[in-house]
């Protein structure tokens, strides 16, 4: 089984964090194969960061249909729709499969995100999947997604304050971390706060992983039907680029 997990921004740091994660939660039987968006922002942060990202992100999944499925690595599940209607194998993004992998072992989960210009798309993805009345809260610690990559005492300090809050005034019963980049930080915050943290890339690997062993594609009825061609003006991405 080959998996391609796309990181959807320019980073390659960032990628190599996100194989990181990747690697360590797939199984025995499966290869992962990491891509990086190079045509896309250094960062995901907001709707604008998005629109560019969607071209280079769509370009790389029509360059690499040899996998047998793929995970958008960011947590606003960049360009998830437009992927599964053009992609011939399932698409997973790790915001989507986050939540619904915190839904089957929680009431109530809160997602601990980035900027605050997040906080509206993660709640219309919320809305548009059916998941919000799950969620108790989402909540904007103020770290930009690339000081992740060498978290400060302070940007620490903040992702524990969020946690905190999400617990203690909303009710939270367990957390879902609202970066890719925040991946890292999952085990020993649930040892910290004694309550389950659900990381999105281990959680869109293990259900990508899933798909392809029950032999399940994305429907071509109704909203996925799109038509697979490339679109005018697409750019050119080439195979196999890896991170």
């Amino acid at each position: 089984m080959r998996l391609a997990v796309i990181n959807p921004n320019a980073t390659a740091s960032m990628s190599r964090s996100i194989a990181a994660a990747a690697g360590a939660a797939a199984a025995p039987d499966a290869e992962i194969v990491t891509l990086t968006n190079r045509a896309g922002p250094p960062s995901i942060q907001g709707v604008v960061d998005a629109a560019y990202a969607v071209p280079g992100l769509l370009g790389l999944i029509q360059a690499h249909e040899d996998v047998d499925a793929f995970v958008i690595a960011c947590f606003d599940d960049t360009g998830l729709d437009a992927a599964r209607s053009v992609a011939a194998r399932p698409v997973v993004g790790i915001g989507e499969a986050a939540c619904q992998v915190a839904k089957l072992i929680a009431c109530r989960f809160s997602i601990i995100t980035t900027l605050q210009r997040s906080v509206p798309v993660l709640r219309g993805n919320l809305e548009m999947r059916g998941l919000e009345r799950s969620c108790a809260s989402v909540l904007a610690t103020g770290v930009p997604v690339l000081a992740l990559e060498n978290a400060t005492k302070a940007v620490l300090a903040g992702i524990d304050a969020a946690v905190r809050q999400a617990i203690e005034r909303d009710g939270a019963e367990a957390i879902v971390l609202g970066c890719a980049g925040m991946a890292p930080l999952a085990q020993s915050l649930s040892s910290k706060f004694d309550i389950p943290v659900v990381d999105g890339v281990a959680s869109a690997v293990g259900l990508a992983s899933t798909l392809v062993r029950m032999r399940l594609n994305t429907s071509r009825r109704g909203f996925y039907s799109g038509q697979r061609a490339s679109p005018t003006g697409m750019p050119k991405t080439p195979r196999r680029q890896l991170s």
